[in-house]
């Protein structure tokens, strides 16, 4: 069965909505300390618990889309998306709020049973262009999920927020339930030796092994710059309120715009060449953050230049590792994400730690200098590899 393109658009609605869970938390810190009474650094752990979860159900739960049918694993696991955003919106402490937030991202992770899936049921030469466009409703679910969040908090509150969460993703799951297809397990085994199995993937694909190093520091600088983000424009000069601060996340539009182009580039002869191009496009980022001062078109050009290289690495990491072993795409996928992920709640604990050190400056000049090893790393690899 080939995908027809209302299923993609399908899948990449899907997916942005659903992967927003994750994020709507990080304009919602400064409130959520008010609330509870603790510093902002504090209540950021919330940004990289809900990465943590995200993680944990990468590793442990996506796997099993190689050996159940995805389109039940995906109802299932959306419906205890639902509980635990309830549970967040409910938290009368904070510790309670955490617990919700790991939760929250373990049960998130359904992008990555849609992925697998759409690559399963597209043609070799069709899969980068449809990866690319499901990877755009992906970014625009992230984009919109901080504008959005940013502004109900400001208007009803932050619980608000997970309460209308809770809602979306009961919709969904009536919706993928009528419309996404079934899927046939390929892997017939039990669970140790699914597990087992990754590791001897990851011995073998050197491919795998430099895409998930990559998007490990990748994802951890544009992590740690959207929860910084959040304190540097709370405080002065710029003092803006949780909607003002959510709003920035629709200049990372442009992020999502190139994703299809991304997509197209990476089934060529040679995509490697993309996550250079990328990887330079966050170094000038991070120059634009630097700069910025008081001047807010830096920062703005800062942000679309940092999401349209993070697309030009990660669409390029995963159309490449689809190709690798089509029977395995669940257990490469959860190598390849499970490795992102732990990267971007690293990136999270980093960026505020950097700023409790040193603030805006040195948060700039620490992540810089990843980037800075993430090109040394992209050039070790570049004389063993070439696709």
């Amino acid at each position: 069965m080939e995908l027809k393109r209302t299923d993609v658009l399908l899948m990449a609605f899907c997916t942005g909505l659903i992967v927003a869970n994750i994020y709507y938390c990080q304009p919602l810190v400064i409130l959520v300390a008010k609330e509870f009474s603790i510093t902002e650094s504090h209540a950021g752990k919330i940004t990289y618990l809900t990465q943590a979860g995200y993680a944990l159900g990468l590793f442990l739960i996506v796997p099993l889309g190689d050996m159940f049918e995805r389109r039940k694993q995906i109802l299932l696991i959306t419906g205890v998306a639902v509980v635990a955003l309830l549970m967040a919106a409910l938290s009368h402490t904070f510790f309670l709020l955490q617990i919700a937030c790991v939760l929250i991202g373990a049960s998130s992770i359904v992008p990555q049973l849609i992925l697998p899936m759409a690559a399963n049921l597209t043609s070799d030469e069709k899969r980068g262009p449809t990866i690319g466009i499901i990877m755009s409703g992906l970014l625009i679910g992230i984009l919109a999920s901080r504008a959005l969040s940013g502004s109900i908090a400001f208007i009803w509150g932050w619980r608000t927020m997970y309460f209308i969460a809770a809602g979306i993703c009961s919709l969904l799951l009536l919706l993928m339930a009528a419309r996404f297809p079934q899927s046939k397990p390929t892997f017939n085994g039990n669970y140790k030796e699914l597990m087992q199995s990754m590791w001897h993937y990851v011995k073998t694909q050197p491919v795998l092994r430099e895409a998930s190093i990559i998007n490990f520091l990748a994802f951890a600088i544009l992590s740690a710059f959207w929860t910084t983000m959040v304190l540097f424009l709370a405080n002065p000069p710029f003092s803006y309120s949780t909607l003002q601060i959510g709003l920035f996340g629709i200049a990372g539009a442009a992020g999502a715009l190139a994703a299809p182009l991304v997509g197209k580039l990476s089934s060529g002869k040679n995509p490697r060449k993309n996550l250079l191009t990328g990887l330079i496009l966050q170094l000038l980022s991070i120059a634009g953050f630097y700069f910025t001062g008081s001047h807010l078109y830096l920062f703005i050009a800062g942000i679309i230049l940092i999401d349209i290289g993070q697309q030009a690495i990660h669409v390029t990491n995963q159309t490449r590792i689809y190709a690798l072993v089509p029977e395995a795409r669940n257990r490469l996928n959860t190598v390849f994400m499970s490795v992102s992920f732990v990267g971007a709640s690293v990136g999270s604990a980093l960026g505020l730690w950097l700023w409790d050190k040193g603030q805006w400056p040195l948060f700039c000049l620490g992540t810089a200098l990843v980037v800075v090893l993430n090109i040394l790393i992209y050039n070790f690899y570049s004389r063993k590899l070439t696709t």
